[in-house]
């Protein structure tokens, strides 16, 4: 039987952080899904497919890891993708306290659901998808925060819609 784990996350954008837990992930288990949640709540900067691409063209590399986007509960996309374990990052207090709850009412909707978490290596820990839209929001440099062809990806989608912000190099 195959070690499924997901790991969900708005990804918005995808930054070193994140790429740093996949590439360990994928050394524990059989397949890891890299669920993109659709999270509208959070109006995100980044539409859906977007954050998809960017997920995937940051993941091409990686065989065992599949990007998909997802708008319901995760304790019920876990069940619909045969996974038992979920995959979390934990960098500062604050996301543990949160992350805890979160591993517990996922865990009262599927009593199967296990919750993993990683701490990211320490040229990462202080990464968030956050601090790099609060980066770009101000034409700040990014490009050593996100994968080169995140990096890459978001010039073309500012060249395309002409931005009125520039990213710095």
């Amino acid at each position: 039987m195959k070690k499924i784990a997901i790991y969900p996350g708005t990804f918005d954008p995808v930054t070193n952080g994140h790429l740093d837990i996949i590439k360990r992930s994928v050394e524990l288990f059989d397949k890891v899904v890299i669920a993109i949640a659709k999270s509208s709540s959070k109006s995100p900067m980044f539409p859906l497919q977007d954050r998809k691409k960017m997920m995937e063209l940051a993941t091409s590399a990686i065989l065992n890891a599949e990007c998909v986007c997802f708008d319901n509960l995760l304790a019920d996309f876990a069940k619909e993708n045969n996974a038992k374990l979920i995959i979390r990052g934990l960098r500062v207090v604050s996301d543990f306290e949160y992350e805890l709850q979160m591993g517990y009412a996922n865990a009262s909707l599927n009593e199967e659901l296990d919750t993993i978490y990683f701490m990211p290596t320490l040229k990462n820990a202080f990464i968030s998808s956050s601090i790099v839209r609060s980066i770009l929001e101000h034409n700040g440099k990014v490009s050593h925060l996100i994968p080169d062809v995140v990096y890459k990806y978001i010039l073309k989608i500012k060249a395309e819609t002409k931005g009125d912000k520039c990213i710095s190099h």
